[in-house]
């Protein structure tokens, strides 16, 4: 059994059963018993999914692979000895607390404070998962990647699965209610729009700008006003409101 959250392993059910997952969690498990470093570790590969379960979900922001680096995090505040563990830890622009803030969620911060003011602190770290716990699916189209290799897992069938994910968020009508709509779809540069293609935007909400990257993020990232946004269209419809200082 995949070791993945109930209500999402219900409704990915068919997922698990086919071809492509089968030589995935193969490819993935061969790279480990290889004794290559693969990250997220086994335990949060699936922690996005975890942190907010399918009938929590309320909004979806979508990123790329895994980070691939490995960090020197304090095992306690009563310690100065740091653990080499990975940045990465199953949601999309996080990293495990202690670790070094990446500039992409630095740019997030400063839309956020530029959207809020005072309202918003920019915090010492870069753990999301408060946000997952209100309902915001933090999710990468790729899950897995080997240490210091970006996109080493690309095309190995991750692209399959959470465009399903994708698919399924837009689509499926949850247990016991009628469809689900007005989830909310952050797509920050050309690699998450590619995705709106499995979004039904008669249902749902999709919101786009550029990519918050050092990069791309004064082409339209700042400034886009995506979190209050957010927030106004879950205060329409009843839901509510992301509480987003972390």
């Amino acid at each position: 059994m995949v070791k993945i959250e109930e209500s999402w392993r219900k409704v990915l059910a068919d997922e698990f059963t086919k071809p492509y997952w089968k030589d995935l969690t193969n490819f993935v498990r061969g790279e480990i018993e290889a004794g290559k470093l693969v990250f997220p570790l086994p335990k949060n590969i699936f922690a996005g999914f975890s942190l907010c379960p399918f009938d929590k979900l309320k909004v979806v922001i979508v990123g790329q692979d895994p980070y691939h680096s490995i960090s020197k995090v304090e095992t306690n505040c009563n310690s100065s000895l740091p653990k080499n563990i990975p940045t990465a830890h199953g949601l999309c622009f996080s990293v495990v607390k202690g670790a070094k803030i990446p500039p992409s969620l630095k740019n997030i911060y400063k839309e956020l404070k530029a959207e809020f003011g005072d309202k918003f602190t920019i915090p010492d770290h870069g753990n999301l998962e408060k946000w997952a716990k209100q309902g915001v699916l933090l999710l990468n189209t790729t899950l897995t990647v080997e240490a210091h290799k970006p996109m080493s897992h690309a095309g190995k069938g991750w692209e399959e699965f959470t465009g399903k994910v994708i698919e399924t968020i837009s689509r499926r009508a949850p247990q016991g209610g009628g469809e689900k709509t007005g989830v909310v779809f952050l797509l920050w540069g050309r690699h998450a729009q590619s995705k709106e293609k499995l979004i039904d935007s008669q249902k749902h909400f999709v919101l786009k700008a550029a990519h918050p990257s050092p990069f791309s993020a004064h082409n339209g990232f700042f400034g886009c006003g995506h979190f209050q946004k957010t927030n106004e269209i879950l205060k329409k419809q009843g839901k509510q409101e992301i509480d987003w200082q972390v």
